[in-house]
């Protein structure tokens, strides 16, 4: 004869059944879906309600999230483990009239170093003397890589490094990894992305100026057309001693990176390369899940200085996607109290540096820099 459990028996086991069910439901339910990436005012609590910002405490909320996306696809942001001595080496120098051009490696980690251009002004010299600095981070190219930014590529409106020096300003131009010359083993310095090690080289440059006796310690600038451009956006969304952000021909939305066409968003293509974010690959086909964008990035840069230049020719990324980063952006930076820190501007050429562009940049590191 069967046993029959009495009423109570059966309401506990239909509750524990019931409390397993909730269980595995969870278990199984899929993260919570990204904030809107064009929507910055927006966060997240702790128990992933969203919310409207309208504090510097919320914003800071929602900063963080965004940092945490960029660090899921780029790999984490290195420890202070890693900012071992920078032992610098100077390797030739050469007397450019107004400046010295030093070819120089530093100590990124342990185990890499870095090779840069620091250019200096002879007027810093000077007993006493302390002149103010800028990051200038070169374009892509394949066989002289960082010489370009110094003015030794033949390509004038790439040749910031050096202008800068003739200004007045110490300006720092390190190689990007996997490009020219300068081949360090990514994954095997525990890297999961060029993109991240570019990162870190770019923060020890900052503390090699920093370092220097010669360099206002008072914040820095950074420069950079195109691989430069989006490579100064994500060293300063990391660190806030750039306080002043200029991107030439840089960035649009992944979102509508060559129209979204799925040929850019393959192994060893467009943003998913080894010197990129390979991680990437796994949003091919759904890059609306991409953790992070440019008008977060963007975003998180407030309320410090930043000047995009976006041509209405460019082919690489489309100005029309830049506004819509910059419209994304401006409330942050209204909130932040400096609704004019960010500007855009729209030269007729095409993916290129013209000398205006360059020059209204040049004026804001004159007025912003101190």
């Amino acid at each position: 004869m069967l046993h029959r459990p009495g009423r109570r028996a059966f309401l506990a086991a239909a509750a524990a059944s019931s409390v397993l069910r909730a269980a595995l439901a969870q278990a199984h339910q899929a993260p919570p879906r990204r904030l809107d990436r064009l929507k910055l005012l927006q966060y997240r609590d702790a128990q992933g309600a969203v919310h409207p910002v309208t504090t510097t405490a919320q914003w800071r909320d929602r900063r963080d999230e965004i940092l945490r996306g960029m660090q899921q696809v780029m790999g984490p942001f290195p420890g202070d483990d890693r900012r071992v001595p920078l032992a610098m080496a100077v390797t030739a120098e050469v007397d450019c009239g107004s400046y010295l051009r030093r070819t120089i490696t530093y100590t990124a980690e342990p185990g890499g170093r870095t090779p840069a251009y620091l250019l200096v002004p002879k007027r810093a010299l000077a007993p006493g003397a302390r002149a103010r600095a800028v990051l200038c981070l070169h374009p892509t190219e394949h066989t002289i890589g960082y010489d370009v930014a110094v003015g030794l590529g033949g390509k004038p409106n790439r040749a910031y490094a050096a202008e800068l020096a003739e200004r007045g300003f110490v300006t720092l131009a390190p190689s990007y990894p996997l490009l020219a010359a300068y081949q360090p083993d990514v994954i095997g310095l525990g890297y999961a992305s060029g993109t991240m090690k570019a990162i870190w080289d770019n923060v020890r440059g900052l503390d090699l100026l920093a370092s220097l006796p010669f360099v206002s310690p008072a914040g820095f600038g950074a420069i950079g057309h195109s691989l430069g451009g989006h490579n100064a956006v994500y060293t300063a969304a990391f660190d806030d001693r750039l306080r002043v952000i200029v991107s030439s021909c840089g960035l649009d939305l992944y979102t509508d990176y060559y129209g979204g066409d799925p040929k850019v968003w393959q192994p060893e293509k467009g943003w998913c390369q080894l010197r990129y974010m390979p991680r990437l690959l796994d949003y091919a086909g759904r890059l609306d899940d991409i953790p992070f964008d440019f008008a977060e990035m963007v975003g998180t840069l407030a309320p410090r200085r930043c000047f995009i230049s976006a041509p209405l020719r460019d082919a690489n990324f489309r100005w029309q996607s830049v506004d819509r980063i910059v419209a994304a952006a401006r409330p942050v930076y209204g909130l932040l109290g400096a609704p004019d820190a960010l500007t855009v501007a729209h030269p007729d050429s095409d993916h290129d540096f013209p000398d205006a562009m360059r020059q209204q940049a040049y004026a804001l590191f004159d007025r912003y820099l101190s």
